[in-house]
């Protein structure tokens, strides 16, 4: 069986399965979109992890966590697995919020144990960072803090990555160039010890629209440059973030950015371009 490889030239390109949300959010389905664009890594919703192990819906969804064997959470992986595509993060938008139990955080660190994910993203947060921190690190899995246009080249030299060493940027760099008018390279360069993952997006300057890849003003290809010239291991996933135009589907417009991705970095870097 043919697998899929995303991995160009030492870097490794990634899709998050948000990016199908149109389409579907079964694991099953999502396998067969992920490995028609050609990708063999993923950033996978919890809502999709979740549905696939059986989770209820409702009031009842709490205590099915509590009590949810993980049998059904290693077969995702070994489907996944077998596929040759690794779910290296999961997203769980509200882990460590207030009043969540320590209980369910101890849910969500041990599904993305047994589904082989590397890490946990959820939205930026000082308050979660302080109480995950320490779990974090008890169970080695990364906590990666997303980003949107709050975004400020100083926004992580504060508490947020202080309460623990597995705590993690998970970098929007197209939020990035849409907040701050400037390259994320210089983020990149100062945090890259610290970088869970970067999310590849296309966006205008001045808090402008998400666009196709080259469309916008966010240097991916720059980006994937300086990821290959300095052979930094974090991945890099695709989020279109925008709707697919007419005649097209996410498939068709995520297949677009991975090949863009693949020439990219098949490109000799031209040191004089910026944003």
């Amino acid at each position: 069986m043919h697998k899929p490889d995303s991995k160009f030239n030492g870097v490794q390109i990634g899709v998050l399965t948000y990016n199908y949300r149109s389409m579907s959010i079964s694991p099953r389905v999502l396998l067969g979109y992920v490995t028609q664009c050609g990708v063999n890594s993923v950033e996978m919703m919890g809502e999709s992890v979740e549905q696939f192990a059986g989770a209820p819906g409702g009031k009842s969804l709490l205590d099915w966590r509590l009590s949810a064997p993980m049998d059904k959470f290693k077969e995702l992986r070994k489907m996944y697995d077998d596929a040759g595509v690794k779910i290296h993060i999961v997203k769980f938008i509200d882990i460590g919020d207030p009043g969540m139990s320590d209980a369910q955080i101890e849910y969500y660190f041990k599904v993305a144990k047994a589904i082989g994910a590397d890490g946990i993203t959820r939205e930026l947060s000082a308050a979660a960072a302080k109480r995950l921190g320490p779990i974090a690190d008890k169970h080695k899995i990364m906590i990666g803090f997303h980003n949107h246009t709050q975004i400020r080249p100083d926004t992580y030299d504060g508490d947020v990555l202080s309460s623990g060493k597995y705590l993690r940027i998970n970098l929007d760099i197209g939020h990035y160039v849409a907040a701050t008018n400037e390259s994320p390279i210089p983020f990149i360069e100062k945090h890259k010890d610290r970088i869970l993952s970067l999310h590849l997006r296309d966006r205008k300057i001045n808090n402008g629209p998400t666009v196709p890849f080259g469309m916008g003003d966010t240097p991916i290809a720059i980006v994937l440059q300086y990821l290959k010239k300095n052979k930094l291991s974090f991945h890099a996933d695709i989020e279109t973030g925008y709707e697919s135009p007419a005649g097209s589907d996410a498939v068709k417009e995520v297949a677009k950015s991975v090949q863009f991705c693949k020439k990219a970095l098949a490109q000799k870097p031209n040191p004089t371009v910026s944003i």
